[in-house]
């Protein structure tokens, strides 16, 4: 669905951002929240029956609130799970979930209403591609006079875990296993035994810095501490927190450019460890553009060349391009192209929780109208 759509669109949807923690439920109408978020304690860790009835309560409290009916409901909630089905398969986030929950289809027969369901970086990805980074980035070119257009979004986020979410033609791909965008699974550039997670994760950052500093990981301070850390803004070992967040970005450059080899688009980077993006990004941008080493000589990354879009001399180079005309031997005929193959990564326009609030209407609204129309909308 195009931004301008999803925004004007009068439909309400319930919406649930599932934490380990707590549960906040809300709705959303034209894409924008209508309702105060309501917080109930999850009680993931205790028995089935009692995390059920916190998310049944929340949402027949969002319900009441409303005073009108919702068209649906839509959320992400932790994996892993087969999604199209609405089954949720033993979260390690969530012990109550064992053994799996059909928990789409009990929201349906509890409140006959369609209930969707997907993961939490997937509908991060999808509310960027709607009404976040990317239509950012296509106003910005529009502005600078350019022909290019980007459809295709990489999404990223980067918190107590690394999640990541692939948006093809403005479709969110969700993949035959549910497991499309699985960004954590890829392998950790700087130690290729591990996954990627272990370089880019709140606790990544945490490990270097007791490297760097010769302290104890359980000594070592939360991210943000390390950024200010970083920044001269707080005591500490600056030289360790500079590292901390160079080797983040490095991690992630390499899973960004794999990522973008396929899907060929633009990346948005999010969650809690994006606010220190001014620290990482340089490094992330540097590894993704790296060359590969071969028998013929070096080689490119990637076939588009990556641009930190937060970097105003490199924005302005990524939307001025290399934009030229050619004639066409023969004719009269003029083409004009740009044979400068570029992406660019920039940081989450909304933030995690809304864009993937985003996300999950969007969503809903896409396969509401599908069921309508009989035709598939390609997710």
């Amino acid at each position: 669905m195009s931004e301008d759509a999803v925004a004007k669109d009068k439909r309400v949807v319930l919406t649930l951002d599932a934490g380990g923690t707590n549960l906040v439920f809300s709705a959303m109408r034209g894409a924008k929240p209508v309702l105060r978020p309501l917080t109930l304690e999850s009680k993931a860790q205790g028995r089935r029956e009692e995390c059920l009835g916190q998310i049944i309560k929340g949402f027949r409290a969002a319900r009441e609130k409303l005073g009108r009916a919702p068209a649906a409901i839509s959320f992400a909630f932790p994996g892993p799970a087969d999604y199209s089905a609405g089954v949720i398969e033993n979260p390690p986030n969530v012990p109550a979930f064992r053994d799996g929950v059909p928990l789409g289809p009990i929201l349906e027969e509890e409140f006959g209403l369609p209930v969707f369901i997907n993961n939490d970086g997937d509908l991060f990805a999808y509310g960027e591609a709607i009404a976040g980074f990317l239509p950012a980035v296509n106003l910005a070119l529009a502005k600078a006079k350019s022909p290019k257009r980007y459809q295709n979004l990489f999404g990223l986020t980067l918190g107590t875990g690394l999640g990541g979410g692939i948006v093809a033609g403005r479709r969110l791909l969700r993949g035959d296993n549910s497991a499309a965008g699985e960004a954590w699974l890829l392998r950790h550039k700087l130690d290729p035994g591990l996954h990627a997670e272990e370089g880019c994760s709140i606790r990544a950052v945490r490990r270097v810095y007791a490297e760097e500093a010769g302290l104890d990981f359980a000594d070592a301070p939360e991210p943000k501490i390390i950024r200010d850390v970083a920044l001269g803004q707080a005591p500490g070992h600056r030289a360790a927190a500079k590292e901390a967040w160079r080797r983040l970005g490095e991690v992630a450059g390499d899973v960004v450019a794999q990522a973008l080899t396929l899907v060929d688009g633009l990346a948005v980077v999010g969650g809690g460890l994006s606010g220190a993006a001014e620290l990482f990004m340089p490094a992330l941008v540097k590894a993704a553009n790296a060359g590969f080493s071969a028998p013929g000589g070096a080689s490119c990354r990637l076939v588009a060349r990556l641009f930190n879009f937060e970097d105003a001399s490199e924005r302005r180079a990524f939307l001025k391009g290399a934009a030229r005309e050619i004639s066409v031997p023969g004719s009269k005929r003029v083409v004009r192209h740009d044979p400068l193959a570029r992406a660019a990564v920039g940081v989450s326009r909304l933030g995690a929780s809304r864009a993937a609030a985003v996300g999950a209407y969007a969503f809903a609204l896409a396969r509401l109208d599908e069921a309508a129309s009989g035709k598939r909308a390609g997710f």
